[in-house]
C-alpha cells in the first residue's frame, strides 16, 4: 500500500504530528494549559543519527528530582531510542521553565519503556 493509503506510514505520521501539535497548542492555553502542567510537557532533544533538534509532547511524572516519562507504545515510536545505553542530554519544557537534564531510556521484562530525567544542577 502506498504511503497515502490508509493503512499508509505516511498517513500515520501525519496523524501523529497532528496530534502532537494539537497537545502542544492546548498546553499554551491559559487556563488548560495550566491543568495540564503537572502531567504534560514538551520535550527537545538532539536525534542521535540525524543531529536535528527534534520537539515533542509527553506525558510525565515525578519521582523525587527526577521526571519519568511512560512511553505508549514503544514499538511504534523512536524518539525514546535517542536515550538508549548512556543515555544522553534532553530539555523539558516545563510550565515554570525550561530544564536541561540526562534522559534514559530502559525496557523491562514485559516491553515496557521509560525514559528517567536526572536534572542538571540549577546555577
Amino acid at each position: 500500500m502506498s504511503s497515502t493509503g490508509l493503512g499508509g506510514n505516511g498517513l500515520l505520521k501525519g496523524l501523529v504530528r497532528g496530534f502532537n501539535n494539537g497537545m502542544v497548542a492546548l498546553m499554551r492555553l491559559p487556563v488548560l494549559g495550566e491543568r495540564m502542567s503537572g502531567t504534560m510537557a514538551e520535550i527537545s532533544y538532539v536525534g542521535r543519527r540525524s543531529g536535528k533538534t527534534f520537539r515533542t509532547p509527553i506525558a510525565y511524572r515525578r519521582d523525587g528530582d527526577d521526571i519519568v516519562i511512560g512511553v505508549a507504545m514503544p514499538d511504534k515510536k523512536s524518539w525514546w531510542r535517542n536515550f538508549l545505553g548512556e543515555g544522553a542530554p534532553l530539555t523539558i519544557h516545563l510550565r515554570e521553565g525550561d530544564r536541561t537534564g540526562h534522559a534514559v531510556a530502559s525496557r523491562d521484562e514485559k516491553g515496557a519503556v521509560t525514559v528517567t530525567v536526572r536534572f542538571d544542577q540549577l546555577a
